[in-house]
């Protein structure tokens, strides 16, 4: 004899938008590219984003410019994410005006070209901190500045599991972050947080994409027909902050177009 099916909560009610309106999200790294996009994609579905920067004071102004007319809210703070110091303050000053955070991204990230045999290990490890540092350090607060249904999403690449020439230092420092995502989301699951990660490959950055001839060959092998834009990988982030991705936890997702099933 068959149990008895298990009784089920009805599904949360749809918003407009992917998102609950209302969230606090706190986005690293998003004064431009793809941080930037990722900001005002949250934005456009009502949430106060507090946009981290470390030096460009002129960009973060722009960007919060762009985001004017959309329906949330932005604030910028500029700090090295780094520094436990700064991270404690920041997460200390969300608690304060907000109560709680609900999206944390990690995205601040920086490229120091070297190659294997002989690596700057100064840069190497600054890279590394970069990676790990505010998840490291602010895990234990964001477990209770979260509330139920908090979501994490770290942004990757495929330099953590290719070899890509000159890119030793964001490649390992990328394979590091994609592993604490999932010793975290272990940890956090408890508390209700989802915490995931996000990979994709080179760019487009229009007239600022590095190595156009590249460029244009990766456009050529991506099924879908060109590189993956900002944009792109925001609305995947913006997809894992849902309700409905409750259920996706210590993940990688890939969001390229496709290119990685023929780079």
């Amino acid at each position: 004899m068959n149990a008895p099916l298990a009784h089920h909560s009805p599904r949360p009610e749809r918003h407009a938008g992917l998102l609950p309106p209302g969230r606090v999200a706190l986005v690293t790294g998003a004064s431009r590219g793809l941080g930037r996009a990722v900001a005002h994609r949250l934005r456009t579905d009502g949430c106060h984003v507090y946009l981290n920067y470390a030096h460009d004071d002129a960009a973060a102004a722009e960007a919060v410019e762009a985001a004017a007319a959309l329906p949330g809210s932005t604030t910028p703070v500029k700090g090295d994410i780094r520094s436990a110091d700064f991270l404690e303050g920041l997460l200390d000053r969300i608690r304060d005006e907000h109560g709680q955070l609900d999206i944390l991204v990690h995205n601040a990230a920086t490229m120091h070209p070297m190659l294997p045999v002989a690596p700057e290990i100064v840069p190497l490890f600054d890279e590394i901190a970069l990676a790990l540092n505010p998840l490291l350090h602010g895990a234990a607060t964001v477990a209770k500045l979260m509330p139920k249904g908090g979501r994490v999403v770290a942004v990757s690449g495929n330099g953590a599991f290719e070899v890509i020439p000159h890119y030793l230092a964001t490649g390992v420092a990328k394979a590091a972050l994609e592993n604490l995502v999932r010793y975290l989301a272990v940890d956090l699951a408890p508390f209700g947080i989802t915490v995931n990660a996000v990979s994709t490959h080179l760019l487009d950055k229009g007239e600022h994409t590095s190595n156009p001839a590249i460029a244009g060959l990766l456009a050529s092998r991506t099924p879908n027909g060109r590189l993956t834009r900002p944009e792109d990988v925001a609305d995947v982030i913006a997809l894992l902050c849902a309700p409905e991705a409750a259920w996706i936890q210590g993940q990688v997702v890939v969001a390229d177009g496709g290119l990685g099933l023929r780079a």
